[in-house]
């Protein structure tokens, strides 16, 4: 079965965090990603850029308006994923509370059955 474990970052967040707390995080991802791929897990993962540097595109009567920033305003933003494939839900649960984000009060991992898949390497 594949999961898309979704890492929400909230600014705030992160930046109360020290400098050394910070490169945990980052070194901590590094652990997680040479765990998932030699248990034949990982799938994919991608960390997005800041979303002031995002535009939405909504296309009206033919249309198309490009706006700057995010599609919703909020405290939190999609900040990467991880798409896995491995044998049930509890897995899943179990791999999105081993990546470091999980364990800063704040910042959370969320999990969801990926419904449909396309493209070469899916």
């Amino acid at each position: 079965m594949k999961f898309l474990l979704i890492m929400h970052m909230n600014p705030a967040t992160w930046e109360g965090l020290t400098e050394d707390e910070q490169k945990a995080i980052m070194d901590g991802h590094d652990g997680f990603i040479a765990a998932i791929t030699g248990s034949g897990e990982m799938i994919s993962t991608q960390a997005l850029g800041d979303p002031a540097t995002s535009a939405v595109v909504r296309v009206r009567d033919g249309v198309p308006a490009v706006t700057d920033g995010p599609f919703a305003e909020g405290k939190e933003y999609l900040a990467g994923f991880y798409l896995v494939d491995c044998e049930s839900r509890e897995r899943a649960l179990e791999l999105a509370a081993m990546i470091p984000d999980a364990a800063v009060e704040g910042l959370g991992v969320e999990v969801r059955p990926v419904m449909f898949s396309a493209g070469p390497d899916l």
